[in-house]
């Protein structure tokens, strides 16, 4: 136990055979159960899970079929639920992550909800990073903030975390996904519950491990599952659950910003085929009306970023 807390690491486990040994080895004596998550590989890593459960300690949890790292999480969750642990860590098994870091992420719970590992505060760390994960955490990383709200978090996507029990049961697990969209999804929906993110500076391990994840999957199915969970949020938050300036902002805006963009573009294209110039008349309607429309909507953002949780109610 830590800070009279029981702890339990979930380790899901896809073809880390050569990995996994080591990264149990290294989680921390004060961990009270850890869950070996087996997502149905098809290397020697069921065998290796079996190998290292010992029946009290470590636990091996096989799946008949593979549900991905949130498949395999969200039976972590449901199994840590039933055997009444305050906590769980959440570490990959492909040796990415510093366990020696779990006691700094279970202690940032104590004035939060959600702790969350990020690797970009050290910048000699940041530097190692290879540079495609960089910039993909850039935009992928823009667009959760905005999806979920959390402004604040700087490493978004990163999967090394730990969350109260008592979180858990007060979201709906089968809202997260099942898949790389995980990590993404547990920011979003935690949004709904009000939970409070702490971030705890560490670093990444880049060595001989290899990624499942697709970069060209995350950059086609990643944005549009967070376009549609920003619109949930927006609406869900200033339309449904409250209704206030931002709210204004956003109705005013919107359809100022549209009407000019469009109207000016249809008038453009207009004048332009039959060879003459726009009138002026025509040209400051459109302008006016999506300056307009643009500034109320940055103030809209303005307002999202700065406000408070509205689902947060202590």
């Amino acid at each position: 136990m830590l800070n009279n807390q029981k702890i339990a690491v979930a380790i899901p486990c896809y073809h880390v055979e050569e990995h996994l040994e080591r990264v149990v080895a290294g989680v921390p004596e004060f961990v009270d159960t850890l869950m070996l998550v087996d997502d149905c590989s098809t290397d020697g890593t069921p065998a290796l899970v079996d190998r290292l459960a010992d029946g009290g300690r470590v636990v091996a949890i096989h799946h008949a079929e593979n549900k991905g790292v949130g498949g395999a999480m969200k039976t972590a969750f449901r199994k840590a639920m039933e055997m009444n642990v305050d906590v769980v860590v959440k570490i990959d098994g492909d040796g990415q992550m510093d366990a020696t870091y779990i006691a700094s992420l279970v202690e940032a719970l104590q004035e939060g909800d959600f702790a969350k590992g990020n690797r970009l505060f050290d910048r000699r760390m940041l530097r190692r990073m290879p540079a495609i994960r960089r910039i993909g955490n850039m935009g992928v990383g823009f667009m959760v903030k905005a999806a979920s709200g959390y402004w604040n978090v700087s490493d978004p996507v990163n999967g090394f975390f730990a969350i109260r029990t008592e979180t858990l049961r007060r979201m709906d697990l089968d809202r997260l996904a099942d898949r790389y969209f995980f990590e993404s999804s547990m920011l979003i929906e935690m949004h709904y519950v009000g939970a409070r993110i702490r971030e705890v500076s560490m670093p990444a391990i880049y060595a001989d491990e290899h990624s499942n994840l697709s970069i060209g999957k995350t950059l086609f199915s990643f944005p549009p599952r967070l376009v549609a969970a920003w619109l949930r949020r927006l609406h869900l938050s200033y339309f449904v659950y409250d209704f206030n300036i931002c709210s204004l902002y956003i109705l005013v805006g919107l359809p100022s910003f549209l009407f000019g963009l469009v109207f000016g573009l249809a008038n453009w294209i207009h004048y332009a085929s039959l060879s003459c110039p726009s009138p002026t008349g025509t040209i400051m309607v459109a302008v006016l009306t999506f300056v307009l429309g643009f500034q109320m909507l940055l103030a809209a953002a303005q307002y999202d970023i700065s406000a408070p949780n509205p689902f947060d109610k202590r």
